[in-house]
């Protein structure tokens, strides 16, 4: 019998991913505690490197160099790094729930198992999934009249600490909720998911403020899902950790719903920090105001990249994205990606991004009238970031986040 002498289509061999120290230490870890799931998908395709899309700029293969031992139990914690004034307060401390005064009315206070409730394909939300033992759950049955605070914390020598928060706001209900992560000075690792499912025409301001210490990173994942009518204002600040990376996922599944989703990139010398917004307007008749600010100094990287997805019936959607950087010297770095994903025909939806230093004639405007050099550029800045902060009607509350940033500010000087 004859044989085929036609050219047999070569067989693509997969080359094997050769590890680094990190990712070796999360498949240990993993095994450890019997993630053997995660454990292969860390051994088969490693952490994502800037090939991976929606880690373009920020390559975790390349940045993150070590893990950690597992956090143990916090034999104390420390005072907060930032305290709201009148603000009810809970703690985390390396990922274990601590014990809370009463709640006010409207409040429930619990804990559930494991971490995040998401089916994203995301090696952080994953790895969130599988690390963390509990969650703290908040049920708001009302509107909840003080300010709510999560101080989520690390403490002692370097840790991997891993922890979840769970909230579920009752339909009519409002809130403001103020997460912040700080800690000791040590080499942390923090892997931080937030899920918030808003009930329907539920008001909610959400606020996550990252105060960890340089040689810590700290990475954290914020899935929101509003029903109709439902109001969402989110403010993240990356101002801490050497290495830091928020993610916002914004599902917009009700009529009327609305997010005003906004973040702010602090960074100064050897800080690489990334505001990662990937929004899905899934039914008619939703908007969205995505603005982040991004401002750098020294040799500090900020990079803030926001995709919005428009669903085949998601008509009459308006969603406009905006970035704006600010860079305060020749060597920072800011980066920028907007992405539209459009499958309905009718709506209106815009993406714009723009880069630059501070306005000369403005500075010799402020400096012709007397005033220092070092007090216009602040002057500036402030006035640059002022709709960030505006919109925050807590006197208390907006006042602890205009002193963030004013520390910011005078640390450069």
């Amino acid at each position: 019998m004859p044989t085929s002498t036609a050219r047999q289509p070569k067989m693509r061999q997969t080359m094997p991913v050769r590890l680094n120290a990190a990712e070796e230490t999360l498949i240990a870890q993993l095994k450890a505690i019997g993630a053997n799931a995660e454990a292969e998908r860390i051994t088969v395709a490693g952490l994502p490197t800037r090939r991976v899309e929606s880690y373009h700029y920020t390559d975790l293969k390349m940045l993150l160099k070590a893990i950690p031992p597992q956090a143990a139990a916090a034999n104390e914690a420390s005072a907060p790094a930032l305290r709201v004034a009148g603000a009810y307060q809970l703690m985390i401390a390396n990922g274990v729930i601590q014990s809370a005064s009463t709640a006010p009315a409207g409040v429930i206070v619990g804990k559930a198992e494991g971490g995040v409730l998401s089916t994203r394909d995301d090696v952080l939300v994953h790895l969130n999934g599988a690390f963390a033992k509990e969650s703290l759950t908040l049920t708001l049955e009302s509107s909840v009249d003080p300010v709510i605070q999560i101080d989520r914390r690390a403490e002692g020598a370097a840790a991997h600490v891993t922890d979840s928060v769970k909230v579920f706001v009752a339909d009519n209900a409002s809130a403001v909720i103020i997460e912040t992560f700080s800690g000791s000075d040590a080499a942390h690792v923090g892997n931080h998911g937030t899920y918030m499912a808003l009930g329907k025409n539920a008001v909610v301001t959400h606020i996550t403020v990252d105060l960890s210490a340089r040689a810590a990173t700290h990475f954290a994942s914020n899935e929101y899902h509003l029903a109709d009518g439902a109001k969402l204002r989110t403010l993240v600040i990356n101002a801490g950790a050497g290495l830091s990376r928020t993610q916002l996922f914004p599902r917009y599944e009700g009529a009327g719903a609305h997010g005003d989703i906004t973040g702010l990139n602090l960074v100064s010398d050897g800080q690489h920090a990334d505001i990662t917004m990937d929004a899905l307007h899934a039914v008619p008749g939703t908007t969205s105001q995505p603005l982040f600010k991004s401002i750098a100094r020294g040799h500090g990287k900020a990079v803030v990249q926001g995709k919005l997805v428009v669903a085949r019936d998601a008509q009459k959607t308006d969603a406009k994205f905006m970035h704006q950087g600010l860079m305060l010297s020749d060597e920072a770095e800011i980066l920028s990606k907007p992405e539209l994903e459009i499958y309905a025909d009718d709506v209106v939806c815009g993406h714009g991004s723009t880069c630059g230093k501070l306005d000369e004639d403005s500075m010799f405007y402020l400096m012709s009238r007397g005033i220092p050099k070092e007090e216009a550029e602040t002057m500036l800045v402030r006035g640059f970031l002022e709709e960030l902060v505006d919109p925050i009607e807590d006197e208390a509350l907006a006042e602890a986040l205009h002193g963030i940033i004013d520390g910011w500010l005078l640390g450069g000087k």
